[in-house]
């Protein structure tokens, strides 16, 4: 199994190399790039590499093109420099991807470390909004934006960098390619996200247009019935670009990966809230009922299974996932709440539906807020099935949590984290809110639990 940090990081698709970089050699170096390529040209391109994790995407590598296979085996990554970042891998590869091992051919795969600084693509230090330790204080200072309002929207970083190639490198037909001077990435590819697609919906019930991100299986037959999947993000998304719920943390792309994928075919939808939709008053907007009626109009159009819709989402989102299976009780087959709550007192409904509910101890208002709610939940004769998990555990370990779990064969599963398990090593933060789903998502087993539910 993968760790966390590398989940989805191995099992990427190819992706296509964009526009080639300007030539760049030095004047003695251009000589010798003559005879090597007969095109004058050493270096034909540059494709900059992202990956998302728990706490956003992040710029991993930069794929650099060659005219000729390279000898991957002969290969340092002493050979090339990346400014202000740290090569830790250097390899071959058959297209511009990452690569679990290297292959002799044209692309050089340039692995760079994820801890740099300048590693972090996703904005950070945005407020958390509903659901967090900080009080909603109507999006003035000091405070997260209520309902309605959107605050400061979260920035992402272009992915760009400056590769160099300090050494010469061989080639398989024993051509050497010598040291040239730095190239600026020209192209991007995104893993995962790259597959989604950008749409807008206007509602016209309601009178609001949400942009939405949706990923269609890529073997997708009208003739066959799929599986939806809706990720509803966090206040720090709001107001954002429409992909910043694909780029925020694992919440959307996990359901889209490769691996997944393989196991459960289906649609993911992603939409992007233009404000805040809930706040901790518990009063929604009507982009609650968007929500409800874009997912209504994509099973119309495609080829949905309307037994098979699933529900997620963090801090705002889980909120909304909690809502939505309360005041639409017949909607969802299953739902994955994370880091989230719910006035106990409307909880009923709740134990009619089959729920995996995740939060960390330290969470001063989810983890109350879901004691609460698996409270009403047991009083109203449904079984919950309950354990306490390390938040620092290994993918294997997080594996046979789920299997203990789920082998009571109860309709709702509640695992909370022990306190402070949750937080990077040495960080300064208390707040374990949002460390919550950047672990919550990476968890295999919970998934293949949520789209195993048929309503």
């Amino acid at each position: 199994m993968q760790s966390r940090r590398t989940f989805l990081g191995h099992a990427l698709g190819a992706a296509l190399v964009g526009a080639a970089a300007s030539a760049c050699g030095s004047s003695s170096g251009s000589s010798g790039s003559d005879r090597a390529s007969g095109s004058g040209r050493t270096v034909l391109g540059a494709t900059a590499i992202t990956e998302v994790f728990g706490d956003g995407q992040k710029l991993t590598a930069v794929a650099v093109e060659y005219p000729k296979d390279i000898d991957t085996v002969r290969l340092a990554a002493s050979a090339f420099t990346v400014a202000n970042r740290t090569v830790t891998k250097v390899y071959a590869n058959t297209s511009a991807a990452t690569a679990p091992e290297g292959a002799n051919s044209r692309f050089v795969i340039v692995e760079l470390s994820t801890t740099d600084a300048d590693a972090a693509l996703w904005g950070t230090g945005q407020l958390q909004g509903p659901s967090s330790q900080t009080p909603p204080t109507g999006g003035g200072q000091g405070g997260p934006p209520k309902a309605g309002q959107a605050g400061s929207p979260p920035t992402i970083k272009p992915a760009t960098a400056t590769v160099t190639q300090t050494q010469p490198i061989a080639t398989t037909d024993g051509t050497t390619y010598p040291a040239s001077t730095s190239m600026a990435t020209s192209a991007v590819s995104n893993p995962i996200v790259d597959d989604f697609r950008q749409f807008s919906f206007t509602d016209t019930a309601t009178g609001q247009t949400l942009n939405y991100n949706l990923y269609i299986p890529k073997s997708y037959d009208k003739r066959k019935s799929y599986p939806l999947v809706l990720f509803m993000h966090d206040a720090s998304v709001v107001a954002g670009d429409t992909k910043a719920p694909l780029v925020q943390g694992l919440g959307a792309v996990c359901w889209a990966s490769p691996a997944d994928q393989a196991k459960h075919e289906s649609f993911v939808l992603a939409p992007v809230y233009p404000t805040v939709v809930i706040d901790d008053d518990y009063k929604p907007t009507t982009l609650f009922d968007t929500t409800i009626n874009l997912v209504k109009d994509l099973t119309s159009r495609y080829s949905i299974n309307p037994n098979r819709l699933y529900a997620t989402g963090q801090s705002m989102g889980a909120m909304m996932t909690l809502g939505m299976n309360i005041e639409h009780p017949d909607l969802f087959a299953a739902s994955f709440v994370v880091a989230g709550q719910w006035p106990s007192a409307k909880a009923t409904p709740l134990a009619r539906k089959n729920l995996w509910i995740v939060v960390s101890q330290g969470d001063d208002k989810a983890y109350p807020g879901e004691n609460a709610i698996t409270d009403v939940i047991t009083q109203n004769g449904t079984k919950v099935s309950r354990a306490t998990w390390d938040g620092r555990s290994t993918p294997a370990e997080f594996a046979i949590d789920v299997q203990k779990l789920q082998a009571s064969g109860s309709p709702v599963n509640y695992a909370s984290f022990v306190k402070g398990s949750v937080l990077p090593p040495g960080t300064s933060e208390t707040s374990e809110h949002r460390f919550t789903w950047q672990v919550a998502y990476t968890i295999d087993g919970i998934r293949d639990w949520i789209l195993q539910q048929h309503r």
